[in-house]
């Protein structure tokens, strides 16, 4: 059977370098390529492809789930621990079930 070699996700974001930032800063991915309004940040075998889009209605407003991506880790809990420690809020599931956010997880 075939394999799948690559995982790749193209995200509009309201500002490339600032989601660039993220990906690289508090996710540990690598920025690959930069130009004409794109960056490209890879980790492993998961490359995302983030295209600067300002005037894009943001995903958390659509009301529906278009813009989405699971990520499998080996240790979600200390990929988790490394955004909150960096100040960032991350939404996190628990066996597929219900979604908390971090603030929920400290009480």
């Amino acid at each position: 059977m075939t394999r799948i070699l690559e995982n790749h996700y193209v995200l509009a974001v309201p500002d490339a370098d600032a989601s660039s930032s993220f990906y690289r800063d508090v996710l540990g991915f690598r920025e690959v390529f930069a130009g004409d309004g794109w960056r490209f940040v890879r980790r492993e075998n998961c490359t995302i492809m983030l295209g600067a889009c300002p005037d894009a209605i943001p995903a958390s407003e659509l009301g529906d789930h278009s813009y989405f991506a699971y990520l499998v880790v080996d240790d979600a809990d200390a990929y988790w621990r490394r955004a909150r420690d960096k100040g960032h809020r991350i939404m996190i599931a628990h066996d597929m079930g219900e979604t908390t956010t971090n603030e929920e997880e400290e009480g």
